[in-house]
């Protein structure tokens, strides 16, 4: 039997206290209640709209609420981390209002094209700032569970990494999605690329189609496939299906790998049934000597997505800030390689594929 797979981050031996810019639903429903779980101080918060800043204030103890920006941005960068959690095409202003060499977590996607990527990762570093972006997903408690088990050598070498998406979104929720270009791959699976990064490293190329759908005219595709190459004996795709409006029976949350000696299967419960969602899932199976699989073991798990995996982004930014460690898995270098896949998706989208023979 394997150790019991690791579901939680490291902790930085001595938090520094985070300043909030930006006061969205994300921070209402995880920053700010991950923050809590892990005992770590927010200090202030700052939103172009005064009134939902003070209210978060107030629903989560927050001594202070800044009038500007400019005044958010006034500590000294030495001492506290910035949770910067606007949308994209807010990251330039307030990046370029930060303190040189502050410590700055960045809400994904990083740009909203490759373009602005790259623009920012070299405003990043000429700021000398240590940024990372907020891809989560890689601290999920069963993301972290199931790398523990890969790492502990369960399944053997891993060889397969498949995330399938079936659920039904209410987009109405996110009106500021409405008439932008780029929707589904640029704000939902770019976790999922970013997942599988973090298992096998970079792609050499990328197959990808992304559509949309008929019942959500004001947004760009909403259903995409993108299949990732690695060579000849490891096999990485992506399906992602927004608009199955047809009752949870058939939703399907998953993610899963297959190794030369067993597999994994992670259920993602929070995008079923959305916003309420379903229970997570964490499933394991082996093959003996002979090949014959074994049963299926669960894994009892410790938390979820939201908010417990924003735990870890701003820990491993604490921990990289204050020197506990050299390393910072969504550094603003490593997210502007995810950025890559996605243009490059965007790109294999656009291109329509290989044309058919006559």
């Amino acid at each position: 039997m394997p150790l019991p797979p690791r579901q939680t981050p490291t902790l930085p031996q001595k938090p520094r206290p985070i300043v909030v810019l930006a006061a969205g639903g994300i921070v209402r429903d995880a920053h700010l209640p991950a923050y809590k779980l892990a005992g770590f101080e927010v200090i202030g918060i700052y939103d172009i709209d005064r009134e939902k800043a003070e209210r978060l204030a107030a629903d989560f103890g927050i001594d202070r609420v800044y009038s500007s920006l400019q005044e958010a941005c006034a500590h000294d960068p030495a001492e506290v981390v910035f949770d910067v959690a606007v949308p994209a095409a807010g990251l330039m202003k307030v990046l370029k209002a930060l303190p040189d060499g502050a410590a700055a977590l960045l809400q994904k996607p990083f740009g909203e094209n490759l373009e602005e990527a790259r623009a920012l990762l070299a405003l990043c570093r000429s700021k000398k700032l240590k940024a990372a972006v907020n891809f989560q997903l890689r601290y999920a408690p069963y993301i972290l569970a199931a790398r523990d088990l890969i790492e502990q050598g369960v399944i053997g070498e891993l060889h397969d990494v498949a995330v399938r998406v079936t659920v039904y979104m209410p987009w109405h929720l996110w009106t500021f999605l409405e008439g932008i270009p780029r929707v589904e791959i640029l704000y939902h699976s770019v976790h999922y690329v970013d997942l599988v990064r973090s298992f096998f490293g970079e792609p050499t190329g990328v197959y990808a189609k992304t559509v949309k759908h008929p019942d959500t005219e004001k947004l760009a595709s909403t259903r995409t496939n993108i299949a990732l190459n690695y060579g000849d004996l490891k096999r990485a795709n992506i399906s992602a299906n927004h608009g199955h409006n047809f009752g949870l029976k058939h939703q399907q949350s998953y993610v899963k790998w297959e190794g030369t000696k067993g597999a994994i299967k992670a259920t993602l419960g929070l995008l079923m049934n959305y916003p309420e969602g379903e229970p997570d899932a964490l499933e394991y199976c082996t093959l003996d000597e002979e090949g014959n699989p074994s049963e299926w073991q669960s894994v009892e798990l410790q938390g979820s997505w939201y908010p417990h995996a924003f735990i870890g982004t701003m820990a491993s930014l604490m921990r990289f800030a204050d020197g506990e460690t050299d390393e910072l898995p969504t550094s603003v270098d490593d997210a502007f390689r995810t950025m890559a896949v996605v243009e490059a998706s965007y790109q294999s989208d656009a291109s329509g594929g290989t044309p058919i023979p006559e």
